[in-house]
Parts: C-alpha cells; sequence; structure tokens
C-alpha cells in the first residue's frame, strides 16, 4: 500500500509540474515588445545579462522607467522614485511577504527578510554595535590579520600561476565575515585551500534561494518543497547544514563566558535569549558581509585590467601616504582613511558593478511614482542600481566609463546623492555595514595592488557575464597570472 501511494504522489507530481511547465511555453497574455523579448528570451541574442538588456530599456524610457507586466514588476531608474520608495513613502513601500517567503527559510526572521517592529528592533541593535569604535576596529583587526596571514602567503605560493582571484576573494571575505559574525574560522583561504562544509553549504542555499524568484510561478517551488523533490530538497539539506553549525556555536558560546569576546553574535547574545532569532540574525549579515563585498572586488579587478593608469594613481597616492618604502607593509586604518583616489576608485567600480544590481519592494497600497507611474497595490517595485550607473541623464556623457576622478574635488572624494547611487540604498534603509564594507575592500585592493601585478586570462574587452544571484558572480571566475611588482 505504502508503495502504490508513493507512486501515485509521484506521478500526480509529475502531471502538476508538466502542466505549469505548458503553462508556461503559452503565449504571454500581454503581447507588449517587452514582455514577449522576456518570455521568449529573444533579449539573450543581444545581450549577454538580463542586467544589460534592462539597462537599454531603462534608457530609452523617457521616464527612465519601465513595466514587466508578465512579473507584475515596474522597474525604475529615476532617482526621484528611487527618493520616494526609500525615503518619502518609504512605509508604503515594504520588503513585502513574497520577498519574506522566498528567503525565509534561508534567513527567517533576519533584518534583510522582515518589515515592521522586527527589522526596526535589528536595525536599532545593529546599528549601536557596528556604529562603535571597538567593532570597526575588530573588524579591520580581523581584515589586516587575514591579509597578512593567509592571502598574500597564498599569492606568493602561486607566482606564475593561474588563479581564480573570484574564489580566492569569495574564500577570503567568507573567512572574515565568519570570524567577525561568529568568531570561528573556517579556513577557506588556508594554502590547500580546503573546501568547507559551511561555506559549500552556504553558497548552494543562496544560490537556490535566489532561484525561487526566477521560477514562472511561485506555485512550482512550493510543490517541489511540499514534495521534498529536485531543487527544494537540495536547499533544505544546505539549510540543515547552516543551522546545525549555527545552533553549535551558540550552544558552545552559552557554555562559555561571551559577554567579554567582541565577535557581532557574542554582542547580541548579551541582549537576545532567543537562539533561533540569534542564528537568523547572523546569517543574515553572514549573507551581506561575505558575497558583496567579493563581488565588489572581483570587478574591481577587472577594471584595473583594463586601466592601468587607476593603478599607478593607486601606487603613487599610498607612497606618499605611507612614507614607508616597504611594500608588504599594510596601511593603518588612518593611513586608508586618507587615501582619496583609492576610495574614489571603489565607488566607481561599484558603480559600473553593483554587488547587487537590482533591489526590489512591493506596493502597501495604490501609489503614483513622481514620474507619473501608476503602482496598482501588491506591484513589485525594482530600482535597478546598475541600469543607474550607466544612464547618461545621471551621469553624463561618459557615463560608461572608469573614471574615478569624477568622484574627487579638487582631490578630496565626494561622496554621490544616495538615490542617484543606491549601492548601500538609502533613506530609512540605507546600509549600516557600508563603511565597514568600503575600508575591508580597499584594505584589500591595496595590499594586492602594492605588493602584485597581475594578469588577466580573458579577453580585456570581454563583458562579464554574471550568474543569476543574490549578488552578482562572474560565470567561469575571474582567471588571472599573479606576479610579483617589479617596481615600488
Amino acid at each position: 500500500m505504502t508503495t502504490i501511494l508513493f507512486f501515485l504522489i509521484l506521478a500526480i507530481s509529475i502531471l502538476v509540474l508538466s502542466i505549469l511547465f505548458f503553462l508556461s511555453r503559452l503565449k504571454p497574455y500581454c503581447e507588449c515588445e517587452i514582455c514577449k523579448g522576456y518570455l521568449n528570451s529573444t533579449w539573450s541574442l543581444e545581450f549577454k545579462n538580463l542586467c544589460d538588456w534592462y539597462s537599454y530599456l531603462l534608457k530609452k524610457s523617457p521616464s527612465g522607467t519601465i513595466h514587466v507586466h508578465v512579473l507584475g514588476n515596474v522597474i525604475t531608474a529615476n532617482p526621484n522614485n528611487v527618493e520616494y520608495m526609500l525615503k518619502t513613502n518609504f512605509d508604503n513601500f515594504p520588503k513585502g511577504k513574497q520577498f519574506s517567503t522566498i528567503l525565509g527559510d534561508l534567513l527567517g526572521r533576519g533584518i534583510f527578510a522582515v518589515d515592521g517592529e522586527m527589522w526596526k528592533f535589528q536595525r536599532k541593535m545593529a546599528s549601536l554595535e557596528l556604529g562603535s569604535v571597538s567593532i570597526r576596529s575588530y573588524a579591520f583587526d580581523i581584515v589586516s590579520d587575514e591579509i597578512r596571514n593567509r592571502l598574500i602567503p597564498l599569492l606568493k605560493s602561486n607566482i606564475h600561476s593561474v588563479l581564480d582571484l573570484q574564489d580566492v576573494l569569495r574564500r577570503f571575505s567568507f573567512d572574515s565575515i565568519c570570524k567577525f559574525s561568529f568568531g570561528m574560522d573556517p579556513g577557506c583561504l588556508k594554502l590547500s585551500l580546503p573546501d568547507s562544509d559551511l561555506q559549500e553549504s552556504f553558497d548552494l542555499a543562496s544560490k537556490l534561494s535566489a532561484e525561487r524568484a526566477m521560477t514562472v510561478s511561485p506555485l512550482v517551488w512550493k510543490i517541489k518543497r511540499g514534495l521534498n523533490i529536485g531543487s527544494e530538497k537540495k536547499l533544505k539539506e544546505a539549510i540543515k547544514k547552516v543551522d546545525i553549525l549555527a545552533e553549535e556555536v551558540i550552544i558552545q558560546k552559552r557554555k562559555n563566558d561571551f559577554s567579554s569576546q567582541n565577535d557581532l553574535l557574542s554582542r547580541f547574545m548579551r541582549n537576545i535569549d532567543d537562539d533561533k532569532l540569534l542564528r537568523d540574525i547572523i546569517v543574515s549579515f553572514l549573507l551581506a558581509g561575505r558575497d558583496t563585498v567579493a563581488s565588489g572586488l572581483t570587478t574591481f579587478f577587472w577594471l584595473l585590467a583594463q586601466h592601468p593608469r587607476v593603478i599607478d594613481e593607486i601606487r603613487a597616492e599610498s607612497s606618499r601616504i605611507m612614507v614607508r618604502t616597504e611594500k608588504e607593509t599594510l596601511a593603518s586604518f588612518e593611513e586608508i582613511r586618507e587615501m582619496h583616489y583609492l576610495t574614489a576608485a571603489i565607488h566607481e567600480s561599484i558603480r559600473l558593478f553593483p554587488p547587487v544590481q537590482f533591489d526590489s519592494k512591493f506596493c502597501q497600497e495604490d501609489d503614483t511614482l513622481p514620474d507619473g507611474t501608476f503602482v496598482a497595490k501588491g506591484t513589485r517595485v525594482t530600482y535597478h542600481p546598475y541600469a543607474m550607473g550607466r544612464m547618461e541623464s545621471i551621469w553624463g556623457k561618459d557615463c560608461l566609463e572608469f573614471k574615478p576622478e569624477r568622484w574627487l574635488e579638487d582631490g578630496v572624494f565626494k561622496g554621490q546623492c544616495p538615490f542617484k547611487y543606491p549601492v548601500f540604498q538609502g533613506g530609512v534603509r540605507v546600509c549600516l555595514g557600508k563603511d565597514l564594507s568600503i575600508v575591508e575592500m580597499k584594505s584589500v585592493a591595496l595590499a594586492l595592488i602594492r605588493q602584485f601585478d597581475f594578469q588577466l586570462h580573458v579577453a580585456k574587452e570581454q563583458t562579464p557575464k554574471f550568474m543569476p544571484g543574490l549578488t552578482a558572480t562572474v560565470r567561469g571566475g575571474l582567471p588571472i597570472m599573479v606576479q610579483e611588482r617589479r617596481e615600488q
């Protein structure tokens, strides 16, 4: 009887999935060019990435806003609309239940998956912790130690060899964020480049969670989750491994005196007794601090390979500020802060290649955006930093050029309005880890630029092709040959 029931459930599952697949292949109910291009994937004939196609469409739109009706999605690259969503009418554009449903299994009640009072509570607590001098010093020491004792030795041991720099940077940032968040060291960047169960499980869980948003209908992944089959079975197994490790770390910390420890988990444990909530909070920070930094650094080195002049400028600036001639010496926190050209180069890089290419909210009540676009209740509204970095109306005719000087005024770095540069969001939701991330990126970039030369092993003019995911990951990685720098 059990066997018959199993095959009956399997047959029904296959039938349901087949029907959903058939429905997905039917002609779209919307016959506009954008919807047809999306459903038929004709955009891929001309563009490598979906984000490049959206950028093209948004440039053509007089308002800087488009509709993808079949997705129930309004997409905008209009700074006025971004400000309206993130600041002026913030309460009407929460993340929404749709978003928390997609990422809820991985992030639980973490800050990136909730709205309302739970979000305010975590935001306030995180703001107090991340804004303290002691936590910034702790984070800087972790990054410097990882650079000095793992990253540089690894590159030195691979002189004249081809490495996937993206993989190296992902390992680096995973080690660093685990030390900072959990107070534990997964050792991903050891010379042998060992496999890490936590890293692999976390990567897989992030990837499969993101793929939920790309299915034709939420019913597809929800049915698979209910039946525990396919990608949803893999996702469940990956999250379970992350949960087990997080639980073990929390248990060990409770057994010991965590009150004197500086990692983020220990700090939160002083005010929160709910172990499940602690797990959710820390996994959220793990997601934010790992992938964004590695993504930003990967495309930064891709750009540097095409603009050696920028490398020369960064080296010259560091020599003026650091004074010391030993290129192996790492810059201090104070010296890093004084490097305005390096700061400009980092910001210019993530203008063109933001780690999070787009971000969506869900309209709670009928609304009208500043550009006149009507948004019905329940509509997904997406602002698109990747496209915004390519808009002449925002950045001028040279918007496609990698030009750090656009961020300098008399040699001093000058930030831009967050609503025309929403790489770190803006308004009430502005990224609390922005300064920590920028300092980490500057520290890594400077240490490598001062000590090594890199030869890119892909065509320089080749546009990066990105994999689907929560953050931008270059398909195929970033193969580079490492060489000792010949000149100081």
